[in-house]
């Protein structure tokens, strides 16, 4: 008997050995769990900041639907060349010969093959020190430590093989929030009721109900008269795509097409005789809500969502006659072609240090929280949900105008949670307006902020919700990224960093406008500054006394500077060991003299360009934001927390 007991002892701890040499143990400083497009931007960015970080992905493809997924066409932000998205288009521009060149399509100005995508992220990240990618390493579970998010357990597809990362901080950029949902993180899944969010869009009740997804197929034109037609899928109709273009359109209860097939495919035209079906409405798109099964069977359902756009291949090479389209043999290391992940519109939400509903991009500088002056990543888009082929889904989400707007860094930070950022989509949003938010260009820059976030706080040990709001918005204006929408001072302009940070303070408010595909939120640089307004928008800084004028003098506005350093004791004087060197120019203001001042702010409006000169002068917007941002500079002034609030 204690021979026996002996054995097994020496059995077990011969396993156990066995299973911890199969297991390996790996530690870094950032953890980013999937290389979705917020996931590769986001591990690019923290190791730019001198952070060791690694990047664990499932497949072998960087980019998540971007590149993997195949939705290889920017919706939005054209305008709005912000950070690692601004970046990324410039090398496609390289690649194909200018921007030209890429808006081959009507959905987009810039259109392009998946793996050109995928081999920019990858030189991108190969050029990048402190970055290791770990491919074919599926999330398995998060690991926990008295409430903190340690690291994450993964599983190598190949071998098998077992390792645990240990990171100071994980990034949840897997396409439908795995992570959060694994370490028990509180979020929300479908539609919340009016009653939650006070948005008057979704008036209905609070459902369960996500997003149409897409299993996206790249065609390319093999040239006319070959035929590349599929065998016929199983259950084919055409009727089932009727209505799709007026080329077969018999169903008159049916909404009528606006185009015909050509134009139709044109919608996703590629370089290179190329096009991405993503078409929606009696298209491609399927309803499938497979966010909370596990792995495996979400793999079992995806082939219906296959299976449908098989349907509706062999339908445009059958029914439209395209024969001679068939499914790319240069894009996929797949059997099938098919890309190696689908579209995920939707994901969980997690509920944030603050919620970003539709309020905050309609009226951002009316509301009682000013979310706007947190922003870490901007957008154009409008609220486009998709819900077609869910018949007890709302069909009132096709198209909600909005203006361009930014998003708040707390949404990214988990309420009660340490250790853990989210990213992709999965950030705090209502459910609305997750109908802009998870879309390509701006997942990027969720990414890039949320990789901004996690190396700071590594680097000083501190949760993330402790970091200096103003720290990761500065570092992110290093990077050429916006934190303010603004349309009319576009990122090449001279003064683009200046009218950021004014703007984020709130002393000069924007406009917002709807205005289609494209939205704006205007700085109106040129317009004079309102001074009845700035006496309430600068409140926070400087007490302003009213005044009978309309408008801001030059010869006023340095009284407001002198009165400002002196409120918020900034002792300056020109040959002080204390004073400021500013990152505007290189003066060094005297801001205790106003004739000195004067003459230091007269000098510099030459080298700012400002042309004429006279004390008397009403200023303009965009002069006050160059000369407030220079001298006295409010945006590092005072931190703000997540609500938006200046710290006093």
């Amino acid at each position: 008997m204690k021979n026996k007991f002996r054995l097994l002892l020496c059995l077990f701890a011969s396993l156990s050995i066995q299973t911890i040499r199969a297991q390996k143990v790996v530690t870094t400083d950032v953890l980013v769990v999937g290389a979705s497009a917020s996931g590769i931007a986001a591990g690019i960015q923290s190791a730019r900041l001198g952070v060791p970080t690694i990047i664990a992905e499932s497949s072998t493809w960087l980019g998540g639907m971007i590149t993997a997924a195949g939705v290889c066409a920017f919706d939005g932000n054209h305008n709005l060349p912000s950070g690692i998205f601004g970046e990324f288009r410039s090398a496609l521009y390289k690649v194909y010969g200018g921007p030209s060149k890429v808006a081959t399509g009507w959905v987009s100005n810039t259109l392009f093959e998946p793996h050109v995508g995928d081999s920019i992220f990858k030189t991108m990240a190969a050029s990048t020190q402190n970055l290791t990618i770990k491919y074919q390493w599926q999330f398995q579970k998060t690991i926990i430590e008295n409430g903190v998010i340690k690291g994450a357990e993964f599983t190598q597809t190949l071998t098998g093989e077992k390792s645990i990362v240990y990171a100071k901080q994980v990034v949840d950029a897997t396409e439908l929030g795995d992570v959060i949902a694994s370490a028990g993180i509180p979020y929300d899944l479908g539609m919340e009721s009016n009653d939650i969010t006070q948005e008057n869009v979704h008036k209905g009740p609070s459902n369960n109900i996500v997003q149409d997804i897409t299993y996206v197929a790249i065609l390319k034109d093999y040239g006319l008269g070959k035929d590349c037609t599929i065998v016929r899928p199983a259950k084919y109709n055409p009727d089932e795509f009727d209505g799709a273009s007026t080329n077969y359109y018999f169903n008159l209860l049916r909404q009528k097409p606006s185009v015909d097939a050509q134009k139709m495919l044109n919608y996703g035209k590629l370089p290179n005789n190329k096009y991405m079906i993503n078409w929606p409405g009696y298209g491609n798109d399927i309803y499938l809500n497979i966010v909370e099964m596990k792995e495996e069977d979400r793999q079992k359902e995806l082939i219906k969502a296959k299976e449908q756009t098989l349907r509706f291949i062999y339908f445009i090479q059958h029914q439209l006659g395209f024969k001679h389209l068939g499914l790319a043999d240069d894009e996929y290391p797949t059997k099938d072609r098919f890309p190696l992940i689908p579209y995920h519109r939707e994901s969980r939400r997690v509920k944030g240090l603050v919620r970003m509903d539709i309020n905050h991009i309609a009226k951002p500088f009316q509301i009682t929280n000013p979310l706007y002056r947190t922003g870490i990543a901007v957008g154009d888009y409008p609220i486009d949900h998709h819900h077609k082929k869910n018949p007890e889904a709302p069909q009132h989400l096709d198209f909600y105008g909005v203006p361009s707007f930014n998003i708040p860094l707390g949404v990214l930070i988990p309420a009660n949670n340490s250790g853990i950022i989210a990213a992709e989509k999965s950030i705090s949003v209502s459910n609305v307006v997750n109908g802009t938010t998870r879309l390509q260009a701006i997942a990027l820059l969720i990414g890039q902020a949320a990789g901004t976030l996690a190396a700071t706080a590594a680097k000083e040990n501190i949760p993330a919700e402790k970091v200096s709001i103003r720290r990761v918005q500065n570092e992110l204006l290093q990077t050429n990224a916006y934190i303010m929408p603004y349309f009319d001072l576009p990122l090449l302009h001279p003064h683009f960093e200046a009218v950021q940070k004014i703007g984020a303070t709130g002393v000069l408010k924007g406009q917002g406008v709807p205005t289609g595909w494209a939205n704006r939120t205007y700085f109106h640089p040129d317009s004079l500054v309102n001074r009845n307004q700035l006496v309430k928008d600068i409140a926070p800084y400087n007490t302003l006394k009213e005044s009978q004028h309309k408008t801001l003098l030059l010869s006023e506005a340095i009284d407001l500077i002198i009165q400002m350093a002196a409120e918020n004791k900034i002792i300056d004087t020109k040959n002080s060991k204390n004073s400021i060197q500013t990152t505007a120019s290189n003066y060094k203001w005297s801001l205790q003299n106003k004739p000195l001042l004067t003459k230091q702010i007269k000098a510099a409006w030459v080298d700012w360009k400002f042309g004429y000169f006279d004390e008397q002068m009403p200023l303009t917007r965009l002069e006050f934001a160059v000369i407030l941002n220079a001298t006295i500079d409010p945006f590092n002034l005072k931190q703000v927390n997540h609500q938006g609030i200046i710290i006093e």
